[in-house]
């Protein structure tokens, strides 16, 4: 007999904005959001365009008992049906994860993913010890979020992106938390 270990994810709120779990009325948001060419070339695993079904696989996968990582949808409204981006935390080995966000375009430069780090460092979700983080050199401001976040510069590396097709070099940062 296999043992599937459920885990559960919170919603976390602060005064600004909630972080909730990913639902399957997310996905039309998430495909307009995710789908926009300035957002994908930002990270390593968002397609561009986005094909057919990977959304709803995406939110079935974030949804799934046994993931692997943890992806609440960054949301302003009270009824909580916005879907203005997303932050990941990958569970990794010896208590530590690994942080990824994005943002839709037209709230850039407006605090919103620093909101959202700030607020995932401060409930520390899967009760790790260390957080790492990445980003491409050519997006400064998903830096200073890590930065403005307590993250720590520890050096450069270079990551796949799907969007762009190439490999492309980063920056990589990490907070301990304990």
């Amino acid at each position: 007999m296999t043992e599937t270990k459920i885990i559960t994810q919170p919603v976390i709120k602060t005064d600004r904005l909630s972080l909730r779990p990913l639902a399957p009325a997310d996905a039309g948001q998430i495909e307009l959001y995710a789908g926009d060419k300035r957002v994908a070339e930002n990270t390593t695993t968002i397609p561009h365009p986005i094909p057919p079904g990977l959304t709803k696989a995406f939110i079935e996968r974030s949804m799934a008992p046994d993931r692997k990582q943890d992806v609440w949808v960054i949301d302003t409204s009270d009824d909580g049906s916005e879907v203005l981006g997303a932050i990941g935390m990958e569970r990794m080995d010896r208590n530590q994860s690994e942080i990824g966000y994005w943002v839709a375009p037209a709230l850039w430069n407006n605090g919103l993913a620093s909101a959202a780090v700030e607020a995932i460092v401060a409930a520390n979700p899967q009760a790790c010890r260390t957080l790492f983080g990445s980003v491409f050199q050519d997006n400064p401001a998903s830096a200073r979020v890590l930065t403005n976040a307590g993250f720590n510069y520890i050096g450069e590396a270079e990551s796949f992106s799907v969007a762009r097709g190439v490999t492309v070099p980063t920056w990589t940062y990490i907070k301990k938390l304990d």
